[in-house]
This record gives structure tokens, C-alpha cells and sequence, in this order.
């Protein structure tokens, strides 16, 4: 096994498993060995920091407010939804705990919850974050029973005689075995007579109503009993396809979307036969000599948040205006905490299209250098969204936004351990590069550091990590 790693496999690691490294960070760890490295990142992670929030007057019962201040109860709900967008963000820009971020973010994806309940839904991300390196059933178990997943796949509706299925469906489907691996329409049907009377107290405390349960004899996935809800997650559990199924999703976020049977078969394993301990198979994964293989190396598309994110901490952008992220992230189809359904967003090429292809490639400029944005809510706007400020006609609507950032060249281009062009390009993209790339760059000007930088941010090859 590799004892030490390359500077290019130290920033695969880093992209990976969280938003790139510094060129200062560099500097230090590559004088460590992988070991130290990858112990280091999980002993940062070992606690983790929860979000908080002032939720105010959302505490008030709606029943006892006038029409006007209900609606304005709903417009401070979205507010407090947004506010919440920008604190996460904020966190994975600031934290050192970036393991733990990006499981989380993972989980995120994962139980894919989308509600404007602020309140239900930081709940629910501290919930994963607090599990993020603990134990998969655990997590199961206390996200099944969390006021957002209760409320988003209305099992607060699933009642003895009136079963509602959505929840036993996707707790199988999408959380545990994946779709059409060793049940049935009669499991599910069981399933949800199982997690009848599960509900939630106004403070969010998770509560067994005993007089919607049914209490009838179940039978799921070949075992009979007076089943309740935790007697089927548990069931879930002992199946080692669910190891299997959460393996492979986690190899495709980290690894590679291109699955190696004889990997997943190895980490399905050591998934299964440690309990579902999320801490050891990830270890496993960044421990391998075959993570650090060329070919899992500058083949995986950043994510939405992944790119916005790996831009702003190295230049510590601030923004005049941080709702502008909001704007970015629903251009670039990923807001945080509204995936587009109970699956989560798809990832890998689906990140890539007509609508969004102009503005990923244009970001560098736009946020390094002052550069204006035009959008529609509507989306109807041509694919050239983005026009540098030079060329910019004004035009008077309340459609045109821009994108005030400030990044600190100072401190990015002080870190630099080299400033040539070679050093630049190995630090700043992941992947080899295309013919193309090739002749974009020969006709720069490396002694402009600067505008090489965002020329190379500009580049194709930088979508990927």
C-alpha cells in the first residue's frame, strides 16, 4: 500500500471529500504521509457544529394570528428558508470539519427532503450531520422519525385502516435496498401498516399515537410478525443489500460513477460486517491505492455547490449581497435544501445543459472579476446570460442582477508557491487537458497571474474534479 501521496492526489483527495485545498494547506500536508493525512481529516471531523438559528415569531400558532399577519408569517417562513441556504453555505466555506460537511452534504442528497419548514428542515441537516461519520442505522432510524421526513412523505397521514404508503415505499426504494432489489408491492403494502401512528409533537418530539397503530400480524420480506416501524427499518438493515445499495452510492459520489464490482463487493463487506459504520468504509475508500488511480482523477463533475464553493474559499469572496448565492444556485439547478424531488438531484452530466453551461464557464470572471449577470425567473432568457461589464448595455429591469463579489487576490496569490504557468495549471485543474485547453492557454499571457487565473477557472477542465 502507498505511503505517501503526489500533490495531484493530495488535491484529488481534497476535492473529493470536500472543496479543494490551498495552495498554504499544500504546502504543509504534502509533508505528511497518507496515513497522517486522511487521520488528520477524521480527527477534525471527530465533532461536528451544529446550525442554529432565531426562529422568532415562526413559533406562533397561525391559528391565532389575523389574515395579514399570516401572510406575513409565510413571507418571514421563506425568508427563514433562505437565511438557512446562506448559513449552510457559510459553514462549508468556513469549517475545518470539511469531511463531515461533505457527508453531509451527501446525506443531504441522500434523504432528499423538500419543504419551506425551516424549522423541520435544520432540524433534519444537523439530524445527518450529527451522523455523518456514525452509524448508518442510527441515522436511518432518527431521519425516519424526524418532523421533516414525517411531514415530506406524510406518514403523519398513515393511519390503521387508512394506510399511506410514501414513506415505506421510499424508505426501500431510495434509503435502503434501491428500486426493485428484494421487494414487493405486498412488502411495501405490510411496511406501511408497520409505520402507522408515527407523528410529532409541536416541539418537533417524535411521538408513537398507539390509537392509529396497527396492531395487526405483518408479514415483510418473508418474516411474519406483529411488526411496528422500527422492527421493519431493523429488518431493512440485516439485508445486505442495503450495504450494498448505500456502498454504491457512496462510491459514485467519491470514486467514480463507472462502479467496480470488485470494489463495491470488498466495501459492501466491510460495510455490512462493521455495522453499518459509516466512519470505517470511508476510511477504506481514502486508505486504498486504487482511490488515487489516474483514472478516478479529474473525471467526476463539481456539483452546483461543489463549484460555487471550491471559488469561494480560496479568494474569500465576500458578497455585497450574499442573496446573490440563492440567485446562482437556482441558475446552476441546485438549492440547497430543494432538490427537485424525494430522489435528490441526479449529479454527473446532469449538472450540464444548455441553461447552465454559459454561466458555469463564465463564473470565474463574473465573481473574480466584477464581471454582471442577467437572468429571468422564467427562464427564458438566451443562453448568453453572462456578458462581461465592458460590453454591457444597462438595461433597465427588474430581471438584472448583479453579482457584487469581493475575492481576496491578496491573500490567494500570496499562498502561491509558484507563479508559471505549468505550476498554475497543475494546481488549478484536476484533469489532463484537451487539445483545445492546450491552445486556449499557449495563447495567454502567464506574467498577467491574475487574468491567467481566471482564465484557467474559465476553462472546461475546471468543471471537473
Amino acid at each position: 500500500m502507498t505511503s505517501s501521496l503526489s500533490d495531484k492526489q493530495i488535491q484529488h483527495l481534497y476535492w473529493r471529500i470536500g472543496f479543494g485545498i490551498s495552495s498554504t494547506e499544500l504546502k504543509t500536508i504534502r509533508k505528511l504521509s497518507k496515513n497522517q493525512i486522511i487521520n488528520g481529516l477524521f480527527s477534525k471531523s471527530k465533532e461536528y457544529t451544529a446550525l442554529s438559528m432565531d426562529f422568532g415569531a415562526l413559533l406562533k400558532n397561525p391559528k391565532d394570528l389575523s389574515r395579514e399577519e399570516r401572510k406575513q408569517l409565510q413571507k418571514l417562513r421563506r425568508d427563514k428558508m433562505n437565511e438557512l441556504n446562506l448559513l449552510w453555505y457559510k459553514q462549508l466555506v468556513t469549517t475545518d470539519q470539511i469531511l463531515r460537511e461533505k457527508m453531509t452534504l451527501f446525506f443531504h442528497d441522500h434523504f432528499a427532503v423538500r419543504l419551506r419548514t425551516p424549522r423541520a428542515c435544520l432540524h433534519l441537516n444537523n439530524l445527518i450531520r450529527k451522523y455523518a461519520l456514525g452509524n448508518f442505522g442510527d441515522m436511518l432510524m432518527s431521519v425516519s422519525k424526524s418532523p421533516a421526513m414525517l411531514l415530506f412523505l406524510n406518514n403523519r397521514q398513515n393511519r390503521k385502516n387508512q394506510p399511506n404508503e410514501n414513506f415505506s415505499r421510499e424508505v426501500m426504494e431510495l434509503f435502503t435496498l434501491g428500486r426493485d432489489n428484494g421487494y414487493t408491492e405486498r412488502d411495501i403494502k405490510e411496511a406501511a401498516r408497520a409505520f402507522t401512528g408515527w407523528n410529532f409533537k409541536k416541539d418537533g418530539t417524535f411521538v408513537f399515537r398507539q390509537n392509529h397503530h396497527d396492531y395487526g400480524s405483518k408479514t415483510f420480506l418473508g418474516k411474519t410478525g406483529n411488526f411496528t416501524g422500527e422492527d421493519i427499518i431493523k429488518i431493512l438493515l440485516e439485508k445486505k443489500q442495503t450495504a450494498r445499495y448505500l456502498v454504491e452510492k457512496l462510491y459514485i459520489y467519491f470514486v467514480n460513477e463507472t462502479i467496480d464490482t470488485k470494489h463495491i463487493d470488498h466495501l459492501t463487506n466491510v460495510f455490512y460486517n462493521s455495522g453499518y459504520n459509516l466512519k470505517i468504509v470511508l476510511k477504506e475508500i481514502l486508505s486504498s491505492d486504487w482511490f488515487y488511480d489516474v483514472k478516478h482523477i479529474g473525471v467526476k463533475i463539481k456539483s452546483p455547490v461543489e463549484l460555487i464553493v471550491g471559488l469561494s474559499k480560496p479568494f474569500q469572496i465576500q458578497y455585497e449581497d450574499p442573496k446573490v448565492l440563492l440567485y446562482l444556485q437556482k441558475k446552476l439547478n441546485q438549492i440547497l435544501f430543494f432538490p427537485p424531488n424525494v430522489a435528490g438531484w441526479p449529479g454527473g452530466k446532469t449538472w450540464i445543459d444548455n441553461s447552465t453551461l454559459m454561466l458555469r464557464l463564465k463564473l470565474a470572471s463574473v465573481i473574480l472579476n466584477s464581471g454582471v449577470i442577467e437572468w429571468s425567473d422564467k427562464g427564458d432568457m438566451p443562453e448568453n446570460m453572462i456578458i462581461k461589464q465592458q460590453i454591457y448595455k444597462k438595461v433597465k429591469s427588474r430581471l438584472q442582477k448583479k453579482v457584487k463579489a469581493k475575492p481576496n487576490w491578496e491573500v490567494f496569490l500570496s499562498g502561491l508557491e509558484q507563479k508559471d504557468k505549468t505550476e498554475l495549471i497543475n494546481f488549478l485543474l484536476q484533469p489532463e487537458l484537451s487539445g483545445t485547453a492546450t491552445q486556449v492557454i499557449s495563447g495567454l499571457d502567464p506574467s498577467d497571474t491574475k487574468n491567467f487565473v481566471i482564465e484557467l477557472l474559465s476553462l472546461p477542465e475546471y468543471q471537473l474534479c
